[in-house]
């Protein structure tokens, strides 16, 4: 009698080990499946990445601007050298072949000891290389990484910009920061490969799984409308002056008022590109796009003509300059100039801030305001470069009295250096609009043009072509000629363009100690081949050699446009 329970105790002891087993072998199978499934693969399997090569940012004609070149680092995985004797022996026969002593390759190990991956030197040559994969050297290995260079360096730091990596330091993956490198970094990144390799119970590789491999796609490359060339000139020119004056900063930029290519932008102080992150990071503002001012005297064209194309003012119209003393809007004339009356053309030659004012009364808020952001003032040019700032064009319903008469000669309003010389370039191409750009061509890694930068559109009108054409070709011509421009006059082409000289405005009030000097213009008149700006802040006028635009920013334009132009012809462009 006494069995039986027994034999039930058994029983269900037997139905609960059985009904566990069981769960566990459902568990197993149903819940942990692809767990041990990975690691099963783990373990029979290695992926090795492949890191795509970055394209080539080129000038317009060919040279290279960024590249990216292979470069071997040597390092060491503590990790398989467990005694410090192994690290010895490792280093003693790591010293001849990188020349580095062997007790400082164990205190670089010992300072990383944590780590699995310990580099020891860096941009190895082949032979190194060689002698390192025919030594049995344990916990060795040699990795292959993409390195970026810009060979100009200071030269375009500006435009090109610079790469990084993410926060892990070893990190192979590269994103473009500023610049080019930044606009463009999906076309020149690539895509990363994979190759998965079958390996043995040491890791050995005994064979390939080639339906889970990646194939490497490298970057496609850039050809750029920058010349070097004449970016060089436009560099050199600012930077005399830039130093001369002891200028705060500066900005010079070249563009084809046909079709908004840039040819050059410089932009001052600059840095070099390969130690960004040494830099002062004011250093990295790229200013013809980064820092409004206000335009002063070189707005006065863009404003005429905008008058004249919407008939508030006629070319022979005589306007009251009331003798250099506007008293009722508080408005006086650079220097102390007396005039009487003026028309439009002397106007300009003689940079008039009263006449300009009355032009703006004649013109009223509403379509000053319409013509100013015909011309795109007040919005982004859409150039293909990060970190472009709108400027300011306020609303009318934010404007006082003196607005209307403060706008037209420069004052009241924010702009960029690429928005007053995309205004020039629309008024020395007879009215048609442009974007300004800089990229010309992506090319894939076979060398195939994938894309063409598109061509600005020359089909709109924003003014009358006999508008544009008398700004330039009469108005501006003469300022070169007779009026504020003459530092800026060529001996082989017709120049046209126009001086500024404006206060800078802090905390809502003027500095009238520090200026803004500048000059934009082009050449020749009659057929404009490139339009070209110069703007330098704060020249220093306790040297005593003057702080106009006249003085110090027109000198600089007449450099780059001898240059340039020589070069065009010369190369035929």
């Amino acid at each position: 009698m006494k069995t039986k329970p027994l034999i039930i105790a058994v029983g269900l002891l037997l139905i609960i080990v059985f009904g566990l087993l069981s769960w566990r072998i459902f568990y197993l199978q149903y819940y942990c499946a692809d767990l041990y499934m990975d690691k099963s693969y783990g373990g029979t399997h290695a992926h090795i990445c492949e890191q795509p090569q970055r394209g080539r940012v080129l000038d317009s004609r060919g040279r290279v601007l960024a590249a990216s070149n292979k470069v071997l680092t040597v390092f060491i995985d503590p990790g398989q050298l467990p005694h410090w004797d192994d690290v010895m022996e490792t280093a003693c026969q790591l010293q001849p072949i990188l020349e580095i002593p062997a007790p400082k390759i164990c205190d670089i190990v010992h300072a990383k000891r944590h780590l699995s991956y310990v580099p020891i030197k860096t941009g190895i040559t082949e032979h190194q290389r060689r002698a390192i994969r025919e030594s049995p050297l344990a916990g060795v290995g040699i990795e292959s990484k993409w390195e970026r260079y810009t060979p100009m360096e200071r030269l375009t730091s500006h435009i090109v910009g610079f790469v990084g990596g993410d926060d892990d330091p070893n990190s192979a993956d590269k994103v473009g920061l500023a610049g080019i490198e930044r606009r463009y970094d999906s076309l020149l990144r690539g895509v990363r490969g994979e190759n998965v390799l079958v390996v043995d119970a040491r890791r050995y590789p005994i064979g390939s799984d080639p339906q889970q491999t990646v194939k490497v796609k490298n970057g496609s490359s850039l050809v750029l409308t920058i010349d070097g060339t004449i970016q060089e000139f436009a560099r050199s020119a600012l930077m005399k002056q830039y130093a001369d004056y002891q200028a705060a900063a500066a900005a010079a930029i070249v563009m084809n008022p046909w079709n908004g290519a840039i040819l050059a932008m410089v932009s001052l102080p600059d840095y070099n590109p390969s130690e960004f992150s040494k830099a002062d990071p004011d250093t990295m503002r790229n200013r013809a796009l980064t820092d409004p001012f206000e335009p002063g005297s070189i707005f006065k064209p863009i404003v005429a003509a905008i008058a004249l194309d919407g008939g508030f003012v006629g070319y022979d119209e005589q306007i009251y300059c009331e003798n250099g003393n506007y008293a009722k809007y508080r408005i006086g004339e650079w220097a102390g100039h007396r005039f009487g009356n003026l028309t439009p053309k002397e106007i300009l030659t003689y940079s008039s801030n009263i006449g300009m004012a009355k032009i703006g009364r004649k013109m009223g808020p509403k379509h000053l305001y319409e013509g100013l952001r015909m011309f795109g003032f007040g919005a982004r040019t859409g150039i293909d470069l990060p970190a472009e700032n709108p400027g300011l064009l306020k609303p009318t319903a934010d404007w006082s009295s003196y607005t209307v008469t403060r706008i037209p000669y420069g004052h009241e309003i924010s702009v960029t250096a690429i928005q007053i010389i995309r205004a020039f370039a629309i008024l020395a191409n007879g009215g048609s609009p442009v974007t300004p750009h800089l990229v010309r061509a992506v090319i894939d890694e076979q060398g195939v043009v994938k894309q063409v930068a598109k061509k600005s559109n020359l089909a709109g009108q924003l003014i009358k072509p006999q508008v544009a054409h008398w700004i330039v070709r009469q108005a501006l011509a003469n300022v070169v000629k007779e009026g504020t421009g003459q530092q800026a006059a060529l001996e082989k082409w017709q120049v046209f363009g126009k001086t500024g000289t404006a206060n800078i405005a802090v905390n809502g009030r003027y500095d009238t100690t520090n200026y803004t000097a500048s000059f934009v213009g082009g050449a020749p008149a009659e057929n404009p081949a490139v339009v070209v700006l110069v703007s330098i802040r704060k020249p220093n006028k306790a040297l005593g050699k003057g702080y106009s635009g006249g003085r110090v920013a027109a000198p600089v334009f007449r450099e780059i446009m001898q240059n340039t132009l020589t070069y065009i012809e010369k190369n035929r462009l």
